[in-house]
């Protein structure tokens, strides 16, 4: 089956995982969530994940029902009874071919309106869908988009995503692959479902979480790549005019890894083509991933 759900512990199919109408989880948002990925079938950066769950808990005010234990057990359980076959994708990049994409969520129950709805805890496993191989050795385009409506804690990954939501679908109709949300002080802060990374002189630059970022796991990850590999890093604010004179800009997240940007808007960045220090993370990064891969 492509795609398995684990609700409270009981895995069954889509059409089978209800949630009761009054939990604030539909009715107001109120849930946090965490999405993970797999190399080799082995959820990859768990820990990490796992402690933005229980970051965003706090910052939200939600109890989460599971303890950290069960969030990993049923993780597997939910992995080990979605195996996938699923026919192949030609076009997909071979280190996706066959992976999975793991969501967990959490959601806040009735609160005192309801109190006989209980929070739920769910797990939703299936096919990963990630850019193809295309994408990585041409980049692709973002577009700078001014968030329409008030967005949550940026800090707290919650279910109040309209603003990302609507971003995201100006970016589609623009032909764009990813909106970078630009503030009303033309300060670019993140993509609506990635960080964004920019290079100048050879130097990685990455907006501080001070901006209003999500702490992005992906993101930590490949501030440490750079380190390892002797490029200098920092965080510091991007200006929106600044942009496209950068040498390189790419944007992170779990399913894409590391993905060139290699157009804004209409303007190309750089000379049109995914950079040498882009090139070079992405390839400490996919290191990384195959010893994960490997079971190393």
């Amino acid at each position: 089956m492509a795609t398995l759900i684990d609700l409270d512990g009981r895995i069954c199919a889509p059409g089978e995982a209800c949630l009761p109408v009054l939990d604030r989880a539909l009715l107001l948002g109120e849930s946090v969530y965490e999405v993970l990925r797999t190399y080799g079938g082995r959820p990859f950066e768990l820990d990490q994940h796992l402690d933005r769950l229980a970051r965003s808990a706090a910052l939200a005010g939600l109890a989460l029902p599971w303890d950290r234990a069960r969030c990993a057990a049923e993780v597997a359980r939910t992995l080990a009874a979605s195996p996938g076959g699923e026919a192949p994708d030609p076009l997909a990049a071979p280190w996706n071919a066959g992976e999975r994409s793991i969501r967990l969520l959490m959601t806040g129950g009735g609160g005192e309106e309801a109190p006989e709805v209980a929070p739920a805890a769910i797990v939703i496993a299936q096919p990963l869908h990630a850019p193809p191989a295309s994408a990585y050795r041409d980049g692709v385009k973002a577009l700078l988009v001014q968030p329409a409506g008030r967005r949550a804690d940026p800090a707290a990954k919650t279910g109040s995503r309209l603003p990302h939501v609507l971003a995201q679908r100006a970016a589609r109709e623009a032909g764009a692959h990813e909106a970078l949300f630009q503030d009303a002080a033309g300060q670019v802060g993140e993509g609506a479902s990635s960080n964004l990374f920019a290079v100048r002189g050879g130097r990685l630059l990455t907006p501080p979480l001070e901006a209003g970022i999500l702490a992005g796991v992906t993101r930590g990850l490949v501030l440490e790549l750079a380190r390892r590999e002797g490029v200098a890093a920092e965080e510091t604010p991007l200006a929106a005019v600044a942009l496209a004179g950068m040498e390189e800009l790419f944007i992170t997240s779990t399913s894409r890894e590391i993905l060139p940007v290699t157009w804004l808007g209409e303007a190309a960045v750089g000379d049109g083509r995914p950079g040498p220090v882009t090139r070079r993370l992405h390839a400490a990064f996919r290191r990384v991933a195959e010893a994960v891969a490997r079971g190393g």
